[in-house]
């Protein structure tokens, strides 16, 4: 085995701000604004990044700090199946140990770099040594015991006395205002070089508002603002020449019109049914929201024979809002989990939920519900990401053009020094100065 020597670093400090649904249809709003537009100049950008399927927040995250699609990574869905459980009430893949390949953070720490992270996914007790990681208490558990066992715990303490009283539960913009507190404080305080955040106010608007409302706006604005704060931290802290900051978003959304609820079509075959005043399954969708996959009890391919019959026959109504069936060939040529051999795709205008308690089809807007979300596949018309790498050593105003979410995580490693090609991407050389 051929043994690489780590290149000096681009960069002492790396500061990654995920930018949650930034997509290419922002960018032209985003990128006329004082803070995003100075590291533009600064940097290299691109709207034109290609998320992983299915474009879920934590799929697509457990790709940007892996370097690896989710057929590797082991991170299928923000959370694992868990039929007939309320959404509300489901489990996420909040933890480290749920990644089935090595993480950039990981790699920084075993170099001897200090990490930071905040809200990011799928990191709870993980190796990252001053973590807020994203996490939920559930029904009968204590949200800050959780968060505690999950991160570092005198940090989170620090955090939480110095900035707790700004955040509100998980409503916006209060949360991404704490989480943008945290990091001015640990970049100034702690200065690590390698700190990841996950700001969500864009995807937590988009979803409740569509894409094209004034809210969307008000908070690509403030985003703005937030990005300004994190640039001043980088200041005050004196680190400005040392350090380079890269924003990204990991999906775009699209906005819906229809909901299709699509378990009700595998209970009207009777693959779904009630036994012992309990629900059971024989085949059932795990739904997101553009996507689904179809799940099989392992050896009942009767089930799978009427699913798919199912599928087939509501597919010859042309409102059904299924756009593609994708078997395995198809699934590998996206990189997806193993966890199944058939998804759906949605049309635009459409989305998959797993409720059983709704008819099959809802129309939103007749119910006067705005609505938007992601999920889809990456190569969508009008569907790609921002990214903006910036600093000292990156070229000034360089457009990157077409990129992969792979190319990022060995990207940061080549930015810090840290020897990270062991993945499906590339590293972005092209964007370091000469």
């Amino acid at each position: 085995m051929e043994l690489t020597t780590p290149r000096a670093p681009l960069a002492k400090h790396l500061i990654v701000i995920s930018y949650d649904a930034f997509s290419e249809d922002n960018w032209e709003l985003a990128s006329r604004l004082p803070n995003l537009s100075k590291l533009i100049k600064q940097g290299a950008h691109s709207n034109r990044l290609r998320s992983v399927y299915p474009t879920l927040t934590y799929v697509v995250h457990t790709t940007i700090a892996t370097g690896v699609y989710p057929d590797k990574h082991g991170i299928h869905h923000n959370n694992p199946l868990q039929p007939f459980v309320k959404e509300e009430d489901q489990r996420w893949f909040w933890f480290r140990e749920a990644v089935k390949a090595p993480t950039i953070y990981d790699a920084a720490r075993k170099a001897g770099l200090s990490t930071a992270g905040l809200l990011w996914p799928v990191s709870g007790k993980s190796s990252i040594r001053y973590n807020i990681p994203e996490i939920r208490a559930l029904k009968g558990e204590n949200q800050a015991l959780k968060v505690l066992r999950s991160g570092s715990p005198a940090y989170c303490i620090r955090m939480e006395l110095k900035y707790g009283r700004i955040r509100q539960g998980i409503a916006q913009p209060y949360l991404d205002d704490f989480t943008t507190k945290c990091a001015v404080d640990t970049i100034k305080r702690n200065k690590p070089n390698l700190l990841m955040m996950h700001l969500i106010d864009l995807d937590d608007a988009k979803h409740l508002y569509g894409t094209d409302s004034d809210e969307v706006k008000e908070v690509i604005l403030r985003m703005d603002n937030r990005l300004g704060e994190i640039i001043q931290a980088v200041d005050d802290a004196g680190i400005r020449q040392d350090t380079v900051i890269m924003v990204l978003g990991d999906h775009g959304q699209f906005n819906v019109r229809y909901k299709v609820h699509l378990n009700k079509l595998l209970q009207a075959k009777g693959l779904i049914y009630e036994e012992g005043g309990q629900q059971k399954w024989r085949a059932y969708f795990q739904c997101g929201g553009g996507s689904a996959y179809l799940h099989i009890r392992p050896g009942d391919e009767e089930a799978e024979r009427l699913a798919l019959s199912a599928v087939e026959e509501y597919m010859q109504n042309d409102t059904s809002g299924i756009e593609s069936v994708y078997d395995r060939e198809t699934l590998d040529r996206l990189h997806a989990s193993h966890s199944t051999r058939i998804m759906l795709e949605a049309k635009r205008g459409y989305c998959f939920d797993e409720s059983l308690e709704e008819q099959l089809v809802v129309d939103l807007q007749a119910h006067g519900v705005r609505y938007a979300t992601h999920g889809y596949s990456p190569d969508t018309s009008g569907y790609r990401c921002n990214i903006v790498i910036s600093g000292g050593a990156i070229k000034q105003d360089y457009s990157i053009g077409d990129i992969e979410m792979v190319d990022i995580a060995p990207t940061m490693g080549r930015i810090l020094g840290v020897d990270f090609g062991h993945g499906d991407g590339r590293v972005l050389e092209e964007i370091a100065r000469e």
